[in-house]
């Protein structure tokens, strides 16, 4: 039985190709592309996996091994070739507050939980309705993020040491002043310049891996006193061990382990439910960004699978869980990088710097990443949403500003739920304007009054609907003709009832003609149809329809 169960559920998942190279095939040329960019994206990684530790209230290493596990497991079997996973800002900023409270164990207690919803999420194949994400919705998201990205940046123009946990991430803190925030100022500018310019001159190497290797060479050989990685906190560390996070006594860093009865799944269930949307949400929009940027399709289900697994397993090795990273993501495109072992390389590059790279990459100055960064944030903003504002409809240039007021004031989940609220509420408003009607003479029943109904009729139009009839006024015989209509939904057979109902009161009679084969299923289903025929769906012969009331009790 739980065999046919699950398959049930896994026959129908679109599994997208997992082998590594599946387009070009293997290639020395390809394979170094791959590499390279796996490269660029793991350096610029480490400053973000430490930042998001920082905000969650966790040690770096917590940060750093989720960026790892959660990069390598959904590249190995991930929706989309080429996206790149790991700890986000949307997802530490929820955090926060268990880990405050409860620990660190609680936390991966909670990514464990978290991470068995996503995969719930993925064999039930709900990865599909982020199709109901509307495009102003992901001009908005698009648009948001870039602000969120920038402003993240801003904090490394702020010296090393001064920030402060104020209980919500790191806050406060003293602004770069003087010489060095000059100098700051000219690394950023310099690693723009040569992201800039290095496509113009070769393709050998990844334009971000560039502009990040030449001004720390520079920095590094002239002994530069600028703000460097190993100012944020030391990323050496060991390779990653499993742990068990439920249990009694003390745990990896010294907090209480999470007792394994229902008290704590009471504490962390409310946290993984919030974090596996937060993540499923913002992994699937940017696993749409990425395929329109690479041209792929598909995947989404599987998608949410991948991030599923990946969380579960992180949360069994002390890391904090994460999901798609869209700045990463860019990054990784943007060099060229196409398939799995982008992502692959990425995750090993971050496990090499963790284990014996360290000393190096501490040096690494942080200008040459937030530069970086800077062009993600240009490369990333939709800058043609600004032209379009005045030419697309109002509900949709306000659906974009809102949510991308949204994204950078609260985050992503909210702002992208709000946006869905607003444009189907808009939706429902303008299709219930639509209904109205047309009335003529019947030309085959003589004396008959039809009402040629046009728009759909449903739950925002049914009132519109029942407004059109003049019950007192009209023949003995009516005829409402669905043939520009479509009835829709449970209130749109009620008001069609009480229609009906109001007919019959005064002693006359009301047909339906041109049902569509949909209309006419929904209704037969009801029981409002007394006479069934399979001519009129096709439209090859009227038929009327007698409606039977009572059936919803004329409510």
């Amino acid at each position: 039985m739980a065999r046919s169960i699950f398959h049930s559920f896994t026959k129908n998942l679109e599994v997208t190709d997992l082998r590594w190279m599946p387009e070009d095939g293997f290639s020395v040329g390809r394979l170094r592309i791959e590499l390279l960019s796996g490269l660029t994206v793991a350096l610029a990684l480490v400053p973000e996996a430490v930042a998001f530790a920082f905000v969650a209230g966790v040690h770096p290493l917590v940060g750093l091994y989720a960026a790892f596990l959660v990069g390598l497991i959904t590249a190995l079997i991930g929706g989309r070739p080429g996206m790149i996973s790991g700890a986000t800002g949307a997802l530490a900023v929820v955090m926060v507050a268990l880990v405050a409270q409860h620990g660190v164990e609680y936390l991966f207690a909670t990514v464990i939980l978290m991470g068995l919803l996503q995969v719930f999420a993925g064999l039930m194949q709900w990865g599909k309705f982020i199709r109901l994400v509307p495009h102003p919705v992901m001009l908005g998201f698009v648009n948001g993020l870039a602000i969120v990205i920038f402003l993240a940046q801003l904090t490394q123009f702020k010296v090393p040491g001064t920030m402060v946990d104020t209980g919500h991430g790191m806050g406060g803190g003293e602004w770069l002043t003087g010489l060095p925030l000059y100098l700051m100022l000219a690394l950023v500018g310099a690693t723009m310049a040569i992201i800039w310019v290095t496509p113009r001159i070769t393709k050998l190497i990844p334009a971000p891996l560039a502009g990040i290797g030449i001004v720390a060479v520079v920095v590094i050989a002239t002994g530069m006193n600028v703000p460097r990685v190993g100012d944020l906190a030391s990323i050496e560390g060991s390779f990653p061990m499993p742990h068990m996070p439920f249990g009694e006594g003390l745990g990896l860093y010294g907090t209480a382990l999470a007792p394994f009865n229902l008290e704590t799944l009471y504490i962390i269930l409310p946290y993984a439910i919030i974090l596996a949307a937060i993540g499923l949400i913002e992994s699937l929009l940017t696993l749409n960004l990425v395929g329109d940027m690479t041209n792929t399709r598909g995947g989404a289900s599987q998608e949410c699978v991948a991030q599923g697994v990946a969380n579960t397993v992180t949360g069994f090795f002390g890391g904090m869980g994460g999901c798609a990273m869209i700045g990463q993501s860019m990054i990784n495109v943007k060099s060229g990088g196409r398939t799995r072992v982008a992502g692959i390389a990425a995750a090993v590059f971050l496990l090499l710097f963790i284990l014996v790279g360290a000393p190096l990459i501490e040096q690494i100055p942080l200008a040459a990443l937030v530069g970086v960064m800077f062009m993600v944030v240009i490369g990333t903003f939709a800058w043609n949403s600004l032209t379009i504002l005045r030419k697309v409809p109002l509900t949709d240039a306000f659906v974009i500003i809102l949510v991308t007021i949204v994204t950078v004031m609260e985050d992503l989940a909210v702002a992208v739920v709000v946006g869905v609220i607003v444009s189907a509420l808009a939706y429902a408003w303008n299709n219930a304007r639509r209904i109205h009607a047309t009335t003529r003479e019947s030309h085959t029943e003589k004396g008959a009054k039809v009402y040629e109904i046009h728009g759909p009729l449903f739950f925002g139009s049914s009132e519109g609907f029942a407004e059109l009839f003049e019950v007192d006024t009209d023949p003995d015989r009516v005829i409402i003709d669905f043939a520009d209509s479509r009835v829709v939904d449970q209130s749109a057979l009620q008001v069609i009832e009480a229609i009906a109902l109001k007919y019959e009161g005064a002693g006359k009679h009301v047909m339906l003609r041109h049902l569509s084969r949909d209309c006419h299923k929904l209704l037969n289903k009801a029981g409002h149809l007394m006479v069934d025929s399979d001519d009129d769906p096709d439209y090859e012969l009227a038929v009327d329809y007698s409606v039977r009331t009572g059936i919803l009790g004329g409510h």
